[in-house]
This record gives structure tokens, C-alpha cells and sequence, in this order.
């Protein structure tokens, strides 16, 4: 399944190793993608499904 930012659909990455992964460290801390970073893109799904299904996740 490929992530993408410009989807209906909610996603979540880890941008030092998707978007950015191009970049070197120093790089990446100059862009302040910081390497515990994670991006939350909301999509058009029911707000109490994308809900759970993050307290599921931090949870596991």
C-alpha cells in the first residue's frame, strides 16, 4: 500500500524515512523533520472510526 498525502482517504508516515528520505540528518533537523516525527493526514472517513483506530494504535 503506498502513502499519499493528496488521498481521500486518512494516512499516517514517518516523514524522515518517506518524504525526506532523501535528505541527510543534518538536513533533516534544518527542515525540522525530527526523526520521532509523524504526520497525520485526516481524510473523510467517519471522525470516531480514525479515532479509534489511533487509540488502537498507540495503544498496541
Amino acid at each position: 500500500i503506498v502513502t499519499h498525502v493528496a488521498d481521500a482517504r486518512s494516512c499516517v508516515l514517518h516523514p524522515a524515512s518517506h518524504t525526506h528520505r532523501q535528505l541527510s540528518d543534518e538536513q533533516l533537523m534544518e527542515a525540522g523533520v525530527r526523526p520521532d516525527l509523524i504526520r497525520l493526514s485526516v481524510g473523510i472517513e467517519n471522525a470516531d472510526d480514525i479515532i479509534a483506530d489511533i487509540e488502537q494504535a498507540l495503544n498496541a
